[in-house]
Parts: structure tokens; C-alpha cells; sequence
């Protein structure tokens, strides 16, 4: 189904990559209420589900490394294969939020 072009990291993976890469941008996939209702430091929100999702992936900078996260890891990694396939560098935190204990 996926087409691993992507790497799932553990959430100490995950916030290893992202502290030692300053290009890197954190992304929220979930819908807007799941965002307000708490976030990952300084995560943008563009909901996979959302009708725009391609049309806001595609305005994104490919000069960055972006670090994908839902709230399991599901939609993330789905965002992840979207990405991957349009020539984006991303990271998956496998487990979503949910597995992050920072």
C-alpha cells in the first residue's frame, strides 16, 4: 500500500532528526480541532483529510525535510507516501502523538 520512500521513526528518532536539522518543518496532518487541541512545538497544521491537501503539500518548499505526524502515525504516514511520490523528503513519527512523550 505504501510505497516506503519515507522512513517511520520512533519518537526519539523523530525528535532527533528534527533538533539536529535546522531546515526541517514540522507538520501536523490531523484536522484543525485535533491541532487546537494540543501540538508539537512549532508544527503547521494542513489536514490530510481536508479537500486542499494536494493543492497545500504542493505550494511547500522541497528544499526541506519535513517531519510528518497524526495522532497514530496512520494518516501521517499516508501524508508521507503523497509527499514521497511528489518528490518531498518527510519523516514519519510512528505511533503519531499519541507516542510522544516530550
Amino acid at each position: 500500500m505504501f510505497d516506503n520512500t519515507y522512513e517511520d521513526l520512533s519518537a526519539v528518532a523523530f525528535k532527533e532528526t528534527l533538533e539536529k536539522n535546522p531546515n526541517s518543518v514540522l507538520l501536523d496532518v490531523r484536522t484543525p480541532a485535533e491541532f487546537a487541541g494540543g501540538a508539537i512545538g512549532n508544527a503547521i497544521n494542513i489536514d490530510i483529510m481536508g479537500y486542499n491537501f494536494q493543492q497545500d503539500i504542493a505550494k511547500l518548499s522541497k528544499d526541506k525535510t519535513y517531519m510528518v505526524y497524526c495522532r497514530s502515525g496512520n494518516r501521517s504516514g499516508q501524508a508521507c507516501s503523497v509527499m514521497s511520490k511528489l518528490g518531498f523528503t518527510c519523516y514519519n513519527l510512528a505511533g503519531g502523538i499519541s507516542s510522544w512523550p516530550y
